[in-house]
């Protein structure tokens, strides 16, 4: 497929989902019957989707010299990997499958920042193998760190309507709100085991590759303070019973300061300074 074709078609697959998520959030919708119909499209669209943005990050990312992580083809692929993470947890647990429809715009945003934006950051050591392993694990930690901060919104959301006492549809398919939460602690669990693996690789791979230990980079920094707030969440929910507002406040603070650390100082050094 040509590279313009595939970009358009996968950016039109995300606006066509982002299109039916809103349009099930209308009065008219929520007033009629069920979307059985919408619903069953929006099954069949978004694997595509999925697909197409896998092949657009493949030929963006994999160059001759070796990986382009450059800003816009971070943030894609992060994106990408979030939507495929709650995919999935869709087919696990069917009342998630509707976060596919707040994923989609989100997906929109980082296809047509990945074509707008040009940012090149090629990383050439891609053959050691200890690289491989932390980026897998980094990556994997970053999506679901997203995961996690979507997931508190949406129960901010859902606590917001709940006291309203009238859910528009989006809102009454999901979980309860107890289980809302206990599902976002087994999400933050597993994102803080994979952020300590990422910071014990990284070691590793500085020692190995640069002959220097880790040095505290401003980027190193955030992530690290990232890494003490999702602890400190943990241990106040297992020790002192920490949830509810204050759970969602932490992991907002956790993921602002992931941020900083990665997309901030890409989007400074390949974008503001054009390093």
């Amino acid at each position: 497929m040509p590279d313009l074709l595939l970009y358009f078609s996968t950016a039109g697959l995300w606006l066509a989902l982002s299109a039916l998520a809103w349009r099930a959030t209308r009065p008219a919708v929520a007033g009629g019957p069920a979307p059985g119909p919408d619903v069953r499209l929006e099954n069949l669209l978004v694997p595509v989707a999925l697909v197409l943005h896998a092949m657009l990050l493949h030929r963006g990312i994999v160059v001759t010299e070796g990986l382009n992580l450059g800003v816009a083809n971070a943030v894609s692929l992060l994106v990408w990997l979030t939507a495929l993470i709650y995919w999935l947890a869709g087919l696990a647990y069917p009342g998630l499958s509707g976060m596919q429809g707040l994923m989609a715009p989100i997906a929109l945003a980082a296809v047509v920042l990945q074509g707008a934006v040009p940012s090149r950051h090629i990383v050439t050591y891609t053959a050691e193998p200890l690289f491989t392993l932390h980026f897998a694990i980094a990556m994997l930690a970053y999506a679901l760190v997203i995961v996690a901060t979507v997931h508190a919104l949406v129960m901010l959301a859902e606590e917001k309507w709940l006291h309203r006492g009238v859910m528009p549809p989006f809102i009454k398919a999901l979980p309860p709100l107890l289980e809302m939460e206990a599902l976002l602690f087994r999400i933050l669990l597993a994102a803080f085991i994979l952020l300590t693996l990422t910071v014990v690789s990284g070691v590793f791979f500085s020692e190995l590759l640069f002959n220097k230990p880790l040095t505290f980079t401003h980027k190193n920094v955030f992530a690290i303070l990232s890494w003490l707030i999702f602890g400190g969440l943990l241990a106040g929910h297992h020790l002192r019973g920490w949830r509810g507002r204050k759970a969602v406040r932490w992991t907002l603070a956790g993921f602002f300061m992931l941020l900083l650390a990665y997309v901030g100082s890409k989007f400074v050094f390949e974008i503001v300074l054009q390093r």
